[in-house]
This record gives C-alpha cells, structure tokens and sequence, in this order.
C-alpha cells in the first residue's frame, strides 16, 4: 500500500512520514517546501517537488505512483494572524488545494483520505470540553477555510465512494522521540517552541498575552496532543477507512488543559532553565480555554493519547538542543 503525503515535508507531516515508513508503509511525499524542509523528508520516501493546486503536476505524481490506495493531506497555510490580513490568500490555498485534489483522486479512482482539520472550525465554542456535535462557528478565515474543506469532502463522499477522515487537532506540540525531526518554523508563533527559544537563549523572554481570562490562572487554557499520539491517529485513520469505515470526523486531544503558565512552568521544570516571562495584553480572538473530548476517536479509532505535557515538551527541547539555530535541519 503507497501512502501519499502531502505537505510530508513540513512539521506534523515529516512525522507522518517517518511513522508510517517505520511500520512498513511505502511512501510518496509532495511538498511545494514553501514552509518545509527538504532535508526533514525520510531517505526511503519517494519526494515530488510541487504544489497540488498544479493539476498537471498532481495528475503526474498520480500517474507515477500507481498503487495510492490512501492520502494524507496536511498541505494547508495554517497562521490565524496572516489569514485575518490575508483571508483570499487562504481561501485560494487551502480550498483550492483541496478541490483540484478531490478531482484528481476521482480521476484515478483513489478512494480514502485523511485531512488535517483543526479545532479553529468551533471559534468560541458553546461548550467544554468539545465534541464533534459542538457547532462549528469559525471565528478566523484559517478555521472558515479548514471548515469548508470539511464540508467539501462531506459532499464528494456523498457523491462517489470516496471515504475520509477529518482529524480536528486542538494544540499539536513535540517532537520524535530521539530529536532527530521536530518542530522548525522560520517564524515560531507556538508557545512550547517559543518557551523553548527562550531558554537556548534565543529570545529575552516569554510574553504572555493576558491574565484576566476566566481561568483558574488568568491565562489561556489549552489541550496538548503530543507528536507521537497525533500521528498514531491518522495511522489508526487509515486503517479504518481501507477495513469499510465510514465518513467521520474525529476530535484529537486529550480532554486536559493546561494554562500558559502551567505550560510555562512545565517546560522550567524539563529545561532546568528559568525563562523570563512578562505578561501582556490579549491577543484579539483568543478563547478563554479549548479543550477536547476525544472519546469518539479513542471508541471508534481505538485510539488512546499517551503523552503527557511533560514529555511532549522534553520531546521538544530534545529537539531545539540537537538544532539551536531552529531555521532549518542541521545534521
């Protein structure tokens, strides 16, 4: 069976594509490396340089891998700040992306997919923790985007026997265990990695934007999902999808939250650093707490989170020792 990724060379992608080589799976990786990185793409995967809004250039991969019986589609701009200035640019990437990819798998009769949602399809959600029958009000053109992606795919399974999963990530964190492919943005906008630049020395300090949340703390609350438990869901996915399963939508997290500045401590505590922090004011949009409840994915997936923020962030500091400069890999 020939997986394709696509967007293999980015973060979560990489990953997926380590993982699925490690358990056996033969591998085609497509990445524009607009965001990714060439070098974080496993030796053993097949790579194809490009962009699937090319239809020409996805009808060729297609044509050359001729045993695609399943995508993974992680290939999305992903930045809530850039899509509120930029909203067409998002809405051209990511919804286009995704329709001329629908149309090439009709073409060549590849029937299952597994897509990168994000828990931005709820906005301010009505209830906690989240679950998949919470009503979906994005409150961002990234999460508006990722929403209608849903749906696209929703009406194409109507249509024709295609089948898909769509997995709504809440806060994905970490890294492979060894250090060796982790989390490596030109422009970090995540908190872990950023607690983590502090405490290489690589920024003055932390900002937290806000303490007059109505959470315990004051801070934001979010729900960590380690790299290793991420990627065992789209695995899981899958194998779901090519036993019969049926069209679904699953939440990814781990019904725990955490507040910034519990994260922050955490990461004091792994690091034995003391990385400064200063509070400012709020971020425009930000809820007061996201958490999930994945029970759906751990009863119908068998799937189960193992990672607790404890590892999720050693993982990530394993990472951000073995590669300081944090602009690209360094082997």
């Amino acid at each position: 069976m020939t997986v394709l990724i696509l967007g293999g060379a980015g973060y979560i992608g990489s990953h997926a594509t380590d993982e699925f080589l490690a358990r056996g799976y033969d591998v085609a990786v497509v990445d524009n490396l607009s965001t990714g990185h060439r070098a974080a793409v496993a030796d053993k995967a097949r790579f194809y340089q490009g962009d699937i809004r090319d239809k020409a250039f996805l009808t060729d991969v297609f044509t050359q891998e001729k045993n695609i019986e399943g995508v993974m589609h992680f290939c999305a701009y992903s930045l809530v700040s850039e899509s509120m200035s930029k909203p067409l640019m998002y809405f051209e990437n990511n919804v286009g992306g995704a329709m001329t990819l629908l149309d090439v798998m009709q073409d060549f009769d590849v029937k299952h997919i597994v897509f990168s949602s994000t828990a931005a399809t709820f906005g301010i959600p009505e209830e906690m923790p989240i679950t998949e029958k919470t009503p979906q009000n994005p409150i961002n053109p990234y999460g508006e985007s990722k929403l209608i992606m849903e749906k696209m795919m929703a009406w194409q399974a109507a249509a024709t026997d295609m089948t898909y999963v769509a997995l709504r990530y809440f806060n994905v964190a970490g890294a492979k265990h060894d250090g060796s492919i982790g989390e490596a943005h030109k422009n970090e906008t995540h908190l872990i990695p950023i607690i983590l630049q502090v405490a290489l020395g690589q920024r003055d300090k932390i900002m937290i934007y806000g303490d007059d949340y109505q959470t315990e703390d004051g801070t934001c609350v979010r729900d960590y999902i380690g790299m290793t438990d991420l990627i065992d869901a789209h695995i899981k996915s899958i194998e779901y999808l090519k036993a019969g399963g049926q069209s679904d939508a699953f939440n990814l997290g781990t019904k725990t939250g955490y507040s910034n500045l519990q994260v922050l401590e955490t990461a004091r505590q792994v690091t034995g650093h003391a990385i400064p922090s200063e509070i400012g004011p709020r971020r425009i949009g930000d809820p007061d707490a996201l958490i999930a409840d994945s029970s759906k994915a751990q009863k119908i997936l068998a799937w189960t989170p193992t990672e607790k923020l404890a590892d999720i962030i050693k993982n990530a500091w394993t990472w951000h020792q073995n590669h300081p400069l944090n602009q690209t890999y360094h082997f």
